[in-house]
C-alpha cells in the first residue's frame, strides 16, 4: 500500500494555559524526524487542536503515543481513526509495560523506544507487509546521532509560540530500582549519553532559551560519568541560555565542583526525588535516599548554596505511611526552604514491583479505565490508612502546599536567592513549578467532581 502521509497524535490532557500547550510532543518531534523526508508527515496534539480526522484515509499511517493516564483517550481516537480506514500504531510507556492489552484493539502496537522500529513500521506499511506487533527494548545507543529533530518538524510544532517550556533529552535510562518507577522497564537500567556537540547543536538549532531536561535521573550521572559532565557543563556554560532543570537525587550535594560548574552552565534548579521522610520506606526508594530529615536539609543547604534551586519531589502512600506522615511532611518542606513541591501519591503503575506485590495481596482497587493513574488517586488499598483517610490527607497537604500565599512565598524566596543579573530572567521559573503543580491538583479535583 503506498503511503499518503504519516500523523503523529499526542493525546489531550491539559489543554491550553493562557494560550499554549504545558505539554511539547517531544518524542513524537523524534519520531516524526524518522519520517523519510519524501513522505509528508504531521504532528497533531490534542491539546492545541480539534483532531482533523475526517481528513484521514487508508493510505494514512497513524502513531498514536500514549502514557498509561492516557490510554483510554487514545483508544477512543484509535477507533475514530479506523473508522476511515486508517492504520492505528499504538505506542508509548503503557504499551510497552502492558502490550497485550492494547493489542486487542490496536493495529499495531510498537512496544519500546521504536528508534529501530518506526522506520520499519513504516517501511512495511508502505510495501503492505505490515506486522501487528513490533519490539525495540534493545536500548538504542545514543553516541550515533539518533533521530535529529529534522527542520521541517521544528517549523510545524513552532515551540517558541506554542508551549511554554520547551522540552530537550541528554541522557536515557536509570540504574536504580524504586519499586514504584516504570523508568527502567521503559528506558533501561543502563544510563546512555548523547554527544556533546550534538545537544549543543540541537539547542542553537532550536533557539532555545531555557528548558525542562525530559532525562529520568540527569543527575546520578555527577557519579557515573563525572567526565562527560564536566564537558557538557563547559559547553552549555558557553551558550546564552536563561535557565534549565533537570531530575536528580540527593548525592548531587556530594560534588561540589559540578554544582558550581551546573550554576555557571545556567541551571536553575534540580528536582530533587527525596521521595520520603519517613526513613521505614528506605527500603522502597532504590538506593535514592533513606528518608532522613536532617539529610535532606543539608541536600537542600548545599545546593543552594552552590545558587541553584531544589523543587523537592516526594511520594506519599508507601505502606509504613501514616496520617502522621503528612503532618511530618508538611512541617519539614514548611521549614526547608525549598523553592518548589512536587506532593504525589503512590501509584501502582504496571510493570512494577509496587503493582506485583499488592495484585498479589489482593490490594489493588477494582478499575475498567486508566484515567485515574494520575499519581493524584488512591488506586490501592493502603497498610496503614482506608482509601478515604489517604485521600483525605493528601487532599488537605495539597491545599497548604499550593495555597497561594505558599506559592507567593516560596517563589519569592527562590527569586531573590539569584544574583542581580539572573533576576529578570528567573523571574518566571521562579514561580512557574508551583503554580503548575497548583494547577495539576486542581486538575485531579475537577475530574473527580466530574
Amino acid at each position: 500500500m503506498a503511503i499518503r502521509k504519516v500523523v503523529l497524535i499526542q493525546p489531550r490532557r491539559d489543554g491550553r494555559f493562557l494560550g499554549r500547550g504545558l505539554s511539547e510532543p517531544y518524542t513524537l518531534m523524534r519520531l516524526a524526524s524518522l519520517v523519510p523526508p519524501e513522505i509528508p508527515v504531521e504532528i497533531w496534539d490534542e491539546d492545541l487542536i480539534e483532531l482533523p480526522i475526517r481528513e484521514l484515509g487508508p493510505h494514512d499511517l497513524v502513531g498514536i503515543s500514549a502514557k498509561t493516564l492516557l490510554i483510554d483517550r487514545a483508544k477512543a481516537i484509535a477507533g475514530r481513526i479506523q473508522q476511515q480506514g486508517a492504520t492505528v500504531v499504538i505506542g508509548g510507556t503503557h504499551v510497552t509495560l502492558v502490550p497485550d492489552e492494547i493489542a486487542g484493539w490496536a493495529d499495531v502496537i510498537a512496544v519500546g523506544e521504536g528508534y529501530r522500529t518506526w522506520p520499519q513500521i513504516i517501511r512495511d506499511f508502505d510495501r503492505g507487509t505490515l506486522q501487528t506487533r513490533y519490539v525495540d527494548e534493545e536500548w538504542a545507543p545514543l553516541d550515533s546521532g539518533v533521530a535529529v529533530l529534522q527542520d521541517r518538524v521544528l517549523r510545524q510544532v513552532d515551540e517558541h509560540r506554542n508551549y511554554w517550556t520547551p522540552y530537550l533529552e541528554i541522557t536515557r535510562g536509570c540504574p536504580r530500582n524504586c519499586t514504584f518507577c516504570t523508568a527502567v522497564r521503559v528506558s533501561g537500567h543502563k544510563m546512555r549519553l548523547r554527544p556533546v556537540a550534538e545537544v549543543v547543536e540541537e539547542i542553537e538549532r532550536r533557539r532555545l532559551k531555557r528548558f525542562f531536561l525530559t532525562d529520568d535521573n540527569f543527575g546520578l550521572n555527577f557519579r557515573l560519568f563525572p567526565q562527560y559532565m564536566e564537558e557538557l557543563l563547559r559547553a552549555l556554560a558557553r551558550l546564552d541560555l536563561h535557565g534549565w532543570t533537570c531530575q536528580a537525587e540527593q548525592m548531587v550535594a556530594e560534588y561540589p565542583d559540578l554544582l558550581d560548574l551546573a550554576r555557571e552552565a545556567h541551571l536553575d534548579k534540580f528536582f530533587i526525588g527525596f521521595e520520603s521522610i519517613n526513613p521505614k520506606n528506605r527500603r522502597e526508594l532504590g538506593g535514592k535516599g533513606r528518608g532522613e530529615v536532617e539529610q535532606a536539609r543539608r541536600v537542600i543547604k548545599t545546593v543552594h548554596a552552590h545558587g541553584i534551586g531544589v523543587v523537592g519531589l516526594f511520594v506519599f502512600g508507601f505502606d509504613s505511611d501514616t496520617l502522621e506522615t503528612f503532618d511530618a511532611a508538611y512541617d519539614f518542606i514548611r521549614t526547608s526552604e525549598l523553592d518548589g513541591v512536587s506532593a504525589t501519591i503512590l501509584t501502582p503503575y504496571p510493570g512494577t514491583v509496587q503493582r506485583a506485590n499488592l495484585l498479589a495481596a489482593g490490594r489493588i482497587l477494582p478499575h475498567t479505565t486508566w484515567e485515574l493513574y494520575d499519581t493524584n488517586h488512591v488506586t490501592y488499598r493502603p497498610a496503614q490508612m482506608t482509601v478515604e483517610e489517604l485521600t483525605a490527607a493528601y487532599d488537605h497537604l495539597c491545599r497548604r502546599l499550593y495555597h497561594p500565599a505558599r506559592i507567593f512565598a516560596r517563589g519569592w524566596a527562590a527569586w531573590r536567592r539569584h544574583p542581580v543579573d539572573k533576576l529578570r530572567a528567573r523571574f518566571f521559573s521562579s514561580f512557574s513549578t508551583d503554580i503548575g503543580y497548583r494547577r495539576e491538583f486542581s486538575h485531579r479535583n475537577r475530574r473527580s467532581s466530574a
